[in-house]
């Protein structure tokens, strides 16, 4: 279907599913400035529609956060938590194909509009899932709360399901060495000391990037990941600086020992000389990954709905970080999920869209899932 102007025009034959989509698409939740008022009435409004209990709780001023809920029969069983968020990440309008807040449909059915893959097309195929259920008369034992961070697409047939997620490490380091005038050879200066620390950091990075490269079996979340993000130094062309700092980003993935890696930073830095050292401003030490063995009810109703349907999963360790790593620290199971296969995946990137057939096709897979999930047994602890 050709898109009417802007966009808005949903014509007569479009699913109701994708309306709502778009709708809550057109919702400008943008950085620095999210509109996240508007976000939260319409998702409470679709909420009270769909008969489920609503709960506001404001975490600090202008943050709230949504809970919606779908009681279970058993409120001594353990719940199922869906989660998403409403925020989206900054455009540049100027290199998209259509306005990124139109949620313009194009004649092959891609929805053009950020956050459609991050991650509002969750939101909605979350809230799909229950309407549809509830139209067939089911009801579980187990309470499904719905909470309103990343889902990934994947451009293949499979259905990439995140069990865990690399530990974010962000390091600065910073050298000292002795100043003066920018016209002589000084010894043992800050810069020189920084070039050797640079140096090891970002031959390691590329070591990881080659294992990456030439190990066909492996993904981003099986290999650390290190970047030069910033540096800091000097005061004028013609001084020598006594004092110059680099910060790096690293993602450790779960099968790294923490305190060797740590060893090593640290030796990469006493190698560069006397007066360099680190600091952390991010240590996640965190390992916990979420069970993927059949044994586990979990996992087995999530692999069992799958087998169902038949899709084939690919098990990855998510490369980036999410609040999943805060549910599994906590001692609960967690699993990154979105239902986007076929897919190139455009998450922060410009024309980000989703088809409308894979977007429906999230619903269908969602309430399959929902059903195994919220069906799954007593367990021994739950008495």
């Amino acid at each position: 279907m050709a898109p009417g102007k802007h966009g808005k025009s949903t014509g007569p034959s479009e699913d109701p599913s994708v309306t709502l989509f778009r709708e809550y698409l057109r919702i400008d939740t943008v950085h620095p400035k999210p509109d996240y008022d508007a976000a939260i009435q319409f998702l409470e409004r679709v909420g009270t529609e769909l008969g489920l209990a609503c709960q506001k709780v404001e975490v600090c001023q202008g943050r709230v956060v949504l809970i919606l809920t779908w009681q279970g029969t058993n409120p001594r069983l353990r719940s199922i938590l869906l989660n998403s968020h409403t925020d989206v990440v900054p455009v540049f309008e100027e290199h998209w194909t259509y306005p990124p807040f139109e949620a313009v449909k194009d004649s092959q059915g891609n929805i053009y509009a950020r956050g459609a893959q991050d991650m509002k097309c969750v939101s909605i195929q979350y809230l799909e899932a229950v309407r549809r259920l509830k139209a067939e008369g089911k009801c579980f034992a187990r309470t499904i709360h719905i909470t309103f961070v990343p889902g990934l697409a994947s451009p293949s047939d499979t259905y990439s399901v995140f069990y865990g997620e690399k530990s974010p490490w962000w390091i600065k380091v910073k050298c000292m060495g002795s100043p003066g005038h920018g016209s002589r050879f000084i010894s043992n200066t800050a810069a020189e000391k920084m070039h050797k620390v640079i140096s090891s950091f970002l031959a390691f990075r590329e070591s990881e990037k080659q294992r990456l490269k030439s190990d066909s079996s492996l993904t981003l979340g099986d290999v650390t990941s290190l970047n030069l993000t910033m540096l800091e130094g000097g005061v004028s062309f013609n001084v020598v600086p006594s004092e110059m700092a680099a910060g790096f980003d690293i993602r450790i993935p779960p099968t790294v020992d923490l305190k060797a890696f740590e060893d090593q930073v640290a030796a990469w830095c006493r190698d560069a000389g006397d007066g360099v050292t680190y600091e952390f401003h991010q240590k996640c030490m965190d390992q916990h990954v979420t069970s993927t063995e059949e044994s586990d009810p979990w996992w087995k109703a999530f692999s069992g709905a799958f087998r169902d349907m038949k899709l084939q999963l690919k098990l990855e360790i998510f490369p980036a970080a999410t609040d999943s790593r805060y549910i599994r620290a906590a001692g609960h199971p967690a699993i990154g999920f979105s239902p986007m296969n076929r897919t190139p995946v455009l998450l922060h990137d410009h024309n980000e869209f989703l088809n409308e057939q894979v977007f429906l096709r999230g619903i269908d897979i969602y309430a399959r899932l929902l059903s195994a999930l919220a069906s799954v047994p007593p367990l021994p602890a739950e008495g």
